[in-house]
């Protein structure tokens, strides 16, 4: 079937992290046990608390709730697949065709049921993963509102520019709070491995067994802080900090198309225009790029017969 390669490739892409972070935990476990390690000395509750808890406080304390909640759902998804795929484009660069189609045929004015009522909009109640996707949704049907009044092609161009650069500080903000969570976690290893000697200090006088083992346990505290800095909480940051970026060149390629056009470009040019936009690794050939407006305008032909009909 010709769509199972790609559900097996989301599918995947889905696992990527946690088969990378079973490889982060399952090589270092995997190497101290060749060591002849004891397992059971890494099992350390209280150390755990002390630097996750204290964590946790420290994010909780520097950051409002709009950004707590922004850090909660930027970390589930990376346990997802990216949505920003070449079928996603191609579907999204179909989607404004047919919209700048129909200003071109009908003019700009024509195009203000679509961008007022998004989800009754004849073209783009077709694409209903786009309407899901409010910031998207309402960055294009605002962008073409604007557009719709009266708005010349530079100063549209800057306010997208402006909306953009303000969209990528608010993306930014989880993606600094998690860093400097990661950040402090070695230093907050530290403290658990200070408070592990305090308490072996003040069991110097016990049996040598006793005190090895208390040791072990202030160590092992230094041993999680940096672990969980460089092996989990960092990439996970730095998975996030990817997944702007894709949504922000997602934003760019939606803002070139539309600039292009309202500079005089016609549809099917501003389309590959806005191709070229397109991150490598997911941007379609020129020929599937093609195919799909061509389906788009066989589609569109009978229904602009029969509404004139």
């Amino acid at each position: 079937m010709p769509g199972a390669p790609l559900r097996a490739w989301k599918l995947n892409a889905q696992m990527f992290a946690i088969i990378g972070i079973v490889v982060v935990f399952g090589a270092v476990l995997g190497g101290y046990l060749m060591e002849h390690g004891n397992i059971k000395v890494l099992i350390q509750p209280a150390e755990l608390l002390i630097i996750g808890g204290a964590a946790i406080g420290t994010v909780l304390i520097a950051n409002p709730v709009h950004i707590l909640k922004d850090i909660v759902a930027g970390i589930g998804s990376v346990f997802g697949s990216s949505k920003f795929s070449k079928q996603y484009y191609l579907d999204s660069l179909k989607m404004l065709y047919d919209l700048l189609n129909k200003a071109r045929r009908e003019g700009l004015m024509a195009l203000e049921t679509d961008v007022e009522d998004p989800e009754k909009s004849p073209v783009l109640s077709k694409y209903p993963a786009f309407l899901k996707d409010h910031h998207a949704r309402d960055y294009v049907c605002d962008t073409l509102r604007m557009a719709v009044s009266g708005t010349e092609a530079f100063d549209l161009d800057q306010l997208l520019d402006l909306d953009m650069e303000v969209h990528q500080h608010h993306a930014a903000q989880p993606i600094s709070s998690l860093s400097t969570m990661a950040d402090s976690l070695p230093g907050l290893g530290i403290v658990a491995a200070v408070l592990g000697v305090v308490i072996t200090m003040g069991a110097l006088g016990g049996p040598p067994e006793e005190i090895g083992h208390k040791v072990a346990a202030a160590l092992v505290g230094t041993f999680l802080g940096i672990l969980l800095c460089y092996g989990l909480i960092g990439p996970i940051a730095a998975n996030m900090a990817k997944a702007a970026d894709e949504e922000h060149a997602f934003l760019h390629v939606m803002r070139v198309m539309i600039i292009s056009f309202l500079k005089g470009t016609a549809p099917i040019m501003a389309v590959e225009v806005a191709r070229r936009a397109i991150p490598g690794h997911v941007r379609p050939s020129f020929k599937e790029l093609e195919e799909t407006c061509r389906a788009s305008g066989a589609a569109a032909a009978p229904a602009a017969e029969a509404a004139s009909a």
